[in-house]
């Protein structure tokens, strides 16, 4: 490119002044300057998401998804010290922690702009998860009420700029190969225009105040393949894309008492799919309509090669678009899942996203859908299937 550039001015100057042939070479190095940020920008995320995001877990419920707790308490029990070290001890080499906003924003406030006493303690944990050698993700991860603002008001967009601006300087001194800031968990924006001048905007801001750390970022609405497939990249090279794989809900969320209302009725649902007890299972859904969707599963043949075809298509985005990829959220509810076909779900996941060559991090590790469940007394254990499905080792 420079070449082709440098041969056009000399050619035009026979043409133009000498003025004006400097005029000109001055604006082809301003026009190359950002293409080799972005190039070395793009260097530094290729080499960390492969460095530092090959194999994660999801800390949730600790500093976001519990609006009624954010205590003391609360936070210096739901995961532990102990609970970090096993995470490492298990091979682990990332750790995607969701935070709240709510509780950052709240009074009292120190001359970061940031509540003090949350911020201590999201603090201790980033540096105890640092300290046992992993990188963390730290996942802006609110509630609905605020993202659904999002959506069309652009006050709500100021917020989340302003507050990204001083979560990013705040963590800006720590060592940047391992601090990752994620954007927005699951915008819920559904244009996907809107939500690409959003995102730019927070990533700039991201960028302002931090200038070494990598941004994550994603596609509109919940991350699906599908939202991934309509982003267009960043201009800012210093970024690793994200998707997350649920697919299909009616088995890896069946039992949940949240999103659609029939799939409390679920439980036992095969993976993979087969028809031999289709008829007693569909009997547990009330709903016609439902029961057709359910019926759907069976028939729509899920198994590791179906979810191989779809996770494929995330890495020919990301290969188009030459930039890097991770899947930092998939799983399935533990409530009333079979154990066999939950494990065989997620480890047709993993081996499908380890073959395309992309990271990934489990949802998640002591909560509902968890590598570790907790005992009688409170204290998280391991799920030696669950290791094994993620081709892991008990310590």
């Amino acid at each position: 490119m420079f070449f082709r550039c440098s041969l056009a001015a000399a050619l035009l100057g026979v043409a133009i002044s000498g003025g004006a042939q400097e005029q000109v070479a001055q604006e082809q190095v301003a026009a190359q300057a950002p293409a080799a940020d972005r190039a070395a920008g793009l260097q530094t995320a290729f080499t960390r998401a492969r460095e530092h995001l090959r194999r994660g877990i999801n800390a949730s419920s600790w500093f976001a998804q519990n609006p009624r707790d954010y205590s003391a308490q609360h936070t210096d029990t739901e995961i532990t010290a102990d609970d970090i070290a096993t995470m490492a001890r298990l091979g682990f080499d990332n750790v995607r922690v969701s935070v709240d906003a709510a509780p950052l924003e709240q009074y009292p406030r120190g001359d970061d702009g940031l509540n003090d006493d949350f911020v201590a303690r999201l603090d201790r944990a980033v540096d105890t998860i640092l300290a046992d050698g992993m990188a963390v993700t730290i996942d802006l991860h609110p509630e609905d009420s605020y993202k659904q603002p999002l959506r069309t008001d652009n006050a709500a967009v100021d917020r989340l700029v302003a507050l990204w601006r001083k979560l990013a300087a705040h963590y800006a001194g720590r060592d940047p190969d391992r601090v990752f800031f994620e954007i927005l968990n699951e915008p819920e924006v559904n244009d996907p225009y809107r939500w690409a001048g959003i995102q730019a905007r927070a990533a700039a801001a991201i960028r302002e105040a931090a200038p070494a750390n990598t941004i994550i970022a994603t596609g509109p609405n919940y991350s699906d393949i599908a939202d991934l497939l309509s982003l267009h990249p960043l201009d800012d090279g210093n970024v690793i894309y994200n998707f997350h794989f649920y697919d299909p809900h009616e088995f890896t969320h069946q039992g949940a008492t949240w999103g659609l209302l029939w799939w409390r009725y679920e439980h036992g649902i095969p993976y993979p799919a087969t028809g031999s007890s289709m008829q007693e299972l569909l009997k547990e859904i009330p709903d016609r309509a439902a029961r057709f969707q359910l019926e759907n599963y069976f028939l729509d043949d899920w198994n590791a090669d179906h979810i191989r075809r779809l996770i494929d298509e995330a890495a020919g985005w990301a290969l188009v678009n030459h930039v890097p990829l991770v899947c930092n959220e998939f799983g399935v509810y533990r409530k009333v899942a079979d154990p066999v076909s939950r494990s065989n779900w997620i480890r047709d996941v993993r081996t499908a996203l380890e073959a395309d060559g992309i990271g990934w991090a489990m949802w998640d590790y002591n909560g509902g859908f968890g590598v570790a469940v907790k005992d009688q007394e409170g204290k998280s254990v391991a799920d030696p299937q669950t290791v094994e499905a993620l081709g892991l080792k008990m310590p």
